[in-house]
């Protein structure tokens, strides 16, 4: 788990060596324990390293290949690079490394642009070839690691987050009007390639793209799990599906446990991560010392801020190291800062200060944490789910849009000035062509499908991946394990949404849990101080969206944002967001990154 960073030129001079360090460089907590650059001609690549696997300098990068012509950096972890290397091995290949990112460049050298197909994992990675002169950019099937471009007709440059880009030089920071129509409509969510700024891009999951030395471009997306019914499987009774998809996640957990440092698990006390460690228990991790961590804050406005007698009573269960942190609500404002300006793009949800929060504490600890996110949109937890149960494909845009979208056209005329509004209604056009595509039976397997394929990453894998990185800290997420995706991808819908939603799950968690884990109300990681806004978390919105940078910009109608500030927790959106943080944090971001 590092940052990446890289320039690419197609106007025949030679890489800018400097961008490339300057971009590298402000990914220091991403990779606190070593750093790289390498370049030759029109290609730069610089590195920072998290030390996980193969601990020693051989495992450092860049890393050249000097006999198959290849140098790389990589981001994430490859959980079967073990069996790779002794496949590769037993094709010819020599390695002076035992860590899997030598076996990400070896794979290439011999699978050329399959080398994806051959990855079970999280990763992020740029290829140079020597001979040819070609970059390849790929990025894992569920988008776990990031990848951000920025492509002019002379130059591409890339790196693991946005900040990275921008300190690199030379970037369009011109707000893009279709992603502000996203992030207003789609609850916050900008799917790729665009991102806010108008100069910066992202990689979409499940890519390969290739810049040839010519100037051209190709990509192929490798991976693409049907939402449907298996006629193998037609056969398959409920316990039949319960035990496949316990097996798969087994193997997932297992899978995750590959390091070379300690392992701990984020338990929230709800079903998902108590069912990640009731499995490493089953493993025997409790027996060597698995630690846990869960976070809780102060009730506000009557809302409850923890969760711990959940947490504490797996962590009795299964005899784990636990760690309880408590942060009262004055500590807010600090951490709220930091975990802004850790964002590689504005995430309105306040879990981003509990990840912050929780990755400060844990990563005094150990390197490296399993967490259970994913599995609400894998399996059907969420509450929009069952009212697609009652539709046909045709009506599951409307039936979705009512769940889950913060405005529509109308809605976004008056929050936005006109000068700030984009053609038509992206979200809802964007929506409507991702549910409307081949390759999901019914409505809501084609929103189990967006929510998997889209919402998920630019979400909750984007939100745990800069909370948990901006402290050095890896975590990795069992559910989204690509084989369990399509395992359960492929489970009837009516499966998944019994027992008020994770039907499927639950009955798995019986097995293993105690009840109380699994029999009780859906808990979210709750930060009531942020979700009811007073004191000084309001004036800091206040701050915000009054200040001389937002009065230039001049996104929002001054009315609109006045009659907010007035009632502050009046407006939420269908999924109890906050309207008036939404705007707010949007400009906390722009200025925290220097974007006036």
């Amino acid at each position: 788990m590092c940052g990446l960073a890289g320039e690419f030129r197609r106007d025949g001079s030679r890489a800018d060596v400097s961008a490339v360090e300057r971009m590298a460089a402000t990914m220091s907590d991403r990779g606190p324990d070593d750093s790289g650059v390498w370049s030759q001609g029109p290609t730069a690549l610089g590195h920072r390293r998290l030390k996980i696997i193969d601990l020693s300098a051989a495992s450092g990068q860049p890393i050249v290949d000097a006999a198959a012509g290849l140098t790389g950096v990589f981001n994430g972890c490859i959980y079967n690079y073990r069996e790779l290397r002794a496949e590769l091995q037993a094709k010819g290949h020599r390695f002076f490394s035992s860590g899997d990112s030598e076996v990400v460049i070896k794979a290439y050298a011999e699978w050329g642009l399959d080398f994806v197909d051959h990855l079970i994992g999280m990763f992020a990675v740029a290829i140079s070839e020597r001979d040819t002169g070609r970059l390849v950019l790929a990025r894992d099937r569920l988008g776990i690691k990031p990848l951000y471009l920025a492509e002019s007709p002379g130059v591409v440059r890339f790196a693991s987050t946005l900040p990275a880009l921008l300190a690199g030089g030379g970037i369009d920071t011109t707000i893009d009007r279709v992603a502000l129509a996203h992030y207003l409509s789609f609850h916050s969510i900008v799917p790729p390639p665009r991102t806010i700024l108008a100069g910066v891009t992202k990689l979409p999951p499940a890519t390969v793209r290739v810049y040839e030395a010519d100037g051209s471009t190709h990509e192929r997306v490798y991976w693409d799990p049907s939402f449907g019914r298996d006629a193998e499987r037609a056969g398959w009774s409920e316990r039949d599906w319960q035990d496949a998809l316990l097996d798969s996640l087994t193997t997932a957990v297992r899978r995750r446990m590959v390091a070379d440092v300690p392992v701990g698990v984020l338990l929230s006390g709800g079903l998902d991560s108590s069912l990640v460690v009731a499995l490493l228990a089953g493993e025997g991790q409790a027996r060597s010392g698995l630690a846990t961590f869960s976070i809780g804050f102060d009730a506000v406005g009557g809302r409850e801020g923890d969760e711990f007698v959940y947490s504490d009573l797996v962590a009795k269960t299964f005899g784990t190291d636990h760690h309880q942190i408590r942060v009262p609500t004055g500590d807010l404002l600090p951490p709220l800062e930091a975990a802004v300006a850790a964002m590689s793009e504005p995430m309105v949800s306040h879990d981003c200060v509990a990840f912050w929060l929780l990755s400060q504490e844990v990563a005094r600890h150990v390197k490296v944490v399993q967490s259970g996110q994913g599995a609400d949109e894998i399996l059907g937890g969420y509450h929009w789910y069952p009212p697609l149960a009652g539709v046909d494909r045709e009506q599951a845009l409307e039936t979705y849009a009512k769940a889950f979208f913060d405005r529509d056209a109308a809605g976004l005329a008056r929050v936005l000035n006109p000068a700030w509004l984009a053609e038509g209604d992206p979200a809802r056009e964007f929506v409507a062509a991702h549910l409307g595509r081949a390759g999901a039976q019914t409505a809501v397997d084609a929103g189990l499908r967006i929510d998997t394929q889209v919402m998920l990453t630019d979400d909750p894998v984007k939100r745990v991946d800069n909370m948990t990185m901006a402290h050095g800290l890896e975590a990795r997420v069992p559910f989204l394990d690509h084989e369990f995706v399509e395992l359960a991808a492929s489970c009837p819908p009516e499966l998944k949404l019994a027992q008020g939603g994770k039907g499927v799950l639950k009955e798995i968690g019986r097995r293993v849990l105690p009840h109380e884990v699994i029999d009780r109300p859906k808990g979210y990681f709750p930060v009531p101080g942020l979700t009811h806004l007073e004191g000084k978390l309001l004036d800091r919105v206040r701050d915000a969206l009054t200040a001389p940078e937002a009065r230039r910009r001049d996104l929002f109608r001054a009315d609109y944002v006045d009659a907010l500030l007035a009632d502050p927790n009046a407006e939420l959106t269908p999924l109890n967001g906050n309207k008036l943080w939404q705007l707010g944090l949007l400009e906390m971001w722009l200025q925290s990154h220097g974007i006036d």
